[in-house]
């Protein structure tokens, strides 16, 4: 019987091999920072075919358009003879008569070193990017790298990385060979393959089991200032109190994280922050934030791609299972996927003992006062469907801040109905057991779905008035329910450029103050038609540099109302000089504190809210 099942498995290898896309990404002949990729067809079945490169991925939202990183392509049959074709965009060519093809070869450019030139297309999010430094590290998202023909999306691929024998490749993926000159990979079908981010470099790692999964944690510090293990007693922490928060939601057995420090002589990127797969996450930060930094982020920023795993990885509507990466159709729940998402990551800070109660509402807070930096009165489902075109764009970042409150509020609705005994995790946990990761809902359906697995109603007025309505929601109403008083108190009027100073970033080649391109302009920054993208060089002639920031900020402190102003920046490149009268924002902050003599109901709904239990 054993030699009868080893034939078998013999026969099926042969079999799978001979039906799936053989992928070879070439790591090791490397020129221009460019990387070779050859993709090997089985005999096809359509004389005409299409061959596409993503023009977004899930989890990003954004036009990104990885076939503009390409160059060089051929279609070859079975001799090596080219077969004729059409570019008909940055990501899709059109073969005739194709039956022939076996073979398409391309190069490969990354996107992080077109990340700061902006001038013809929004750059590509860096944890969903690329990065190609021969010697030094290869940061593989997949989509960036691997192509896939219409109707062949289903077809298994075998992916094999051809790397340096001294580097070792970071990834959930099981290498199926002894090599050390080649990892191979084999996947189930195109979404698979772009759901396997890899992050090749000189090992550094570590490995370790926490909560029941077991984790590998791969670094890239181009200095060597920091190691894997500098991060692993905060990550081990973390991941325990997530599992212990989400219970039986959570089924992973093993994750794996990518983390790249970008600094140094590497390339200059912006898009700092991490992107979720199933079975792992891509986590880029810059290598000057200290390690108490890092590990905060970790924390927060992992924390948050790991409980994508739940939603909408393993939950989620039609639009997400059966994902067009070439002409993609949009999810109307943000609210829930990211909005969602986000609460969770600080939900179970709190309910978990990591933070206090004063920092978890303070978190709140914040989210509160950088809502307001969007438009309250846009439905978020509306939002949501349209993210990709021009109007709707920039309204997105809320999805992290009004998208966590309408998930708060909606936990104090729905704790409130049941007296303490339901939640919002709670719901999310009775959708994932009604549904799935391979049992989509239909996207208009979802109140109605959460209605049933609630038993309430009123769950679907408050998603008609807030989620897919144009009410502001009433955030202090909410949190009077839970023993939370809102106070308002006026600020001094500053000048900057930005309407939150904190979303300024800082370019360490250019010398310049950069910024987030969802943040939204001061009332002076529009006056003198400066544009999100542009880099601030200097102010009233006073340069910055990361040894004098603090002296620039506090010049800006001293400038009054309608003082002349000079500013320099640098647009696509160029230097230019923007000049107006200084305007100064006025600004009300609110500040959220817990009631000091809350009646006994508030205390009680207090304590189930923030402790989880009922």
């Amino acid at each position: 019987m054993k030699k009868i099942a080893l034939s078998l498995g013999i026969l099926a290898t042969f079999l799978v091999n001979a039906q799936s896309i053989k992928t070879t990404i070439d790591l090791v002949n490397v020129k221009d920072d460019k990387v070779a990729v050859t993709m090997e067809f089985p005999k096809m079945k359509s004389g005409d075919v299409k061959f596409h490169f993503p023009k977004t991925v899930p989890g990003t939202y954004s036009v990104d358009d990885y076939g503009r990183f390409v160059e060089g392509i051929k279609f070859l049959d079975n001799k090596g003879k080219e077969l004729a074709f059409t570019k008909v965009n940055d990501n899709t060519y059109s073969l005739k008569n194709a039956k022939d093809l076996s073979k398409v070869t391309y190069l490969v450019n990354d996107s992080f070193d077109d990340e700061m030139d902006t001038s013809k297309h929004k750059a590509v999010f860096s944890p969903s990017g690329t990065d190609i430094e021969a010697g030094k590290i290869y940061l593989i998202n997949t989509h960036g790298f691997v192509g896939y023909i219409d109707n062949m999306q289903d077809v298994p691929y075998q992916l094999v990385i051809q790397k340096p024998a001294d580097f070792y490749g970071t990834t959930a993926l099981v290498d199926q060979d002894k090599s050390e000159a080649t990892d191979t990979f084999t996947l189930a079908n195109y979404a698979k393959v772009t759901d396997s981010p890899l992050m090749y470099t000189k090992p550094d790692y570590i490995t370790f089991n926490a909560g029941g999964m077991d984790l590998v944690l791969g670094v890239y510090s181009p200095s060597g200032k920091y190691k894997a293990a500098d991060f692993k007693d905060n990550l081990e922490k973390m991941v325990v109190a997530q599992k212990k928060f989400l219970g039986d939601m959570n089924t992973n057995k093993k994750y794996a994280i990518m983390l790249y420090l970008a600094g140094g002589d590497g390339p200059q990127i912006k898009g700092f922050g991490a992107l979720e797969h199933h079975e792992s996450t891509s986590v880029v930060l810059p290598e000057m934030m200290p390690k108490e930094a890092i590990d905060k982020t970790i924390t927060d920023v992992v924390s948050h791609e790991f409980f994508h795993t739940v939603n909408p990885l393993k939950t989620h509507s039609e639009e997400i299972h059966y994902f067009d990466y070439a002409d993609p159709k949009m999810s109307q729940h943000l609210w829930m996927y990211e909005g969602g998402t986000e609460y969770f990551a600080n939900l179970f800070q709190i309910q978990e003992g990591l933070i206090t109660k004063e920092e978890f509402l303070q978190r709140m807070n914040e989210k509160i006062t950088n809502s307001k930096n969007y438009n309250d009165t846009m439905p978020f489902t509306v939002m949501s469907k349209n993210v990709l075109l021009d109007e709707y764009k920039d309204q997105y970042r809320n999805v992290y801040e009004k998208g966590a409150l309408l998930a708060m509020c909606l936990d104090i609705e729905l704790r409130k109905l049941s007296n303490g005994e339901m939640g919002y995790r709670d719901m999310i946990r009775k959708l994932s057991q009604r549904f799935g990761e391979n049992k989509p809902f239909k996207d208009d359906k979802l109140i109605d779905e959460l209605v049933t697995v609630t038993g309430y109603p009123q769950v679907k007025d408050f998603y008609n008035k807030y989620i897919a309505g144009s009410q502001p929601t009433p955030y202090a109403q909410y949190l009077n329910m839970v023993g939370v008083e809102l106070k308002k108190q006026e600020t001094p009027p500053i000048f900057w450029f930005i309407k939150d100073p904190n979303q300024t970033g800082y370019d360490e080649k250019a010398n310049a103050f950069i910024f987030d391109e969802s943040s939204a302009l001061s009332p002076f920054a529009k006056s003198i038609g400066f544009k999100i993208t542009d880099k601030i060089v200097a102010l009233d002639g006073k340069t910055i540099n990361i040894q004098n920031i603090q002296d620039f900020i506090n010049y800006s402190k001293t400038i009054k109302e309608g003082q002349n102003v000079t500013v320099t920046i640098l647009r696509d490149n160029a230097k230019m000089e923007l000049k107006g009268k200084a305007v100064l924002d006025k600004m009300t902050i609110e500040t959220l504190q817990f009631k000091a003599n809350p009646t006994p109901e508030e205390k009680k709904l207090q304590d189930q809210w923030l402790t989880g239990k009922k």
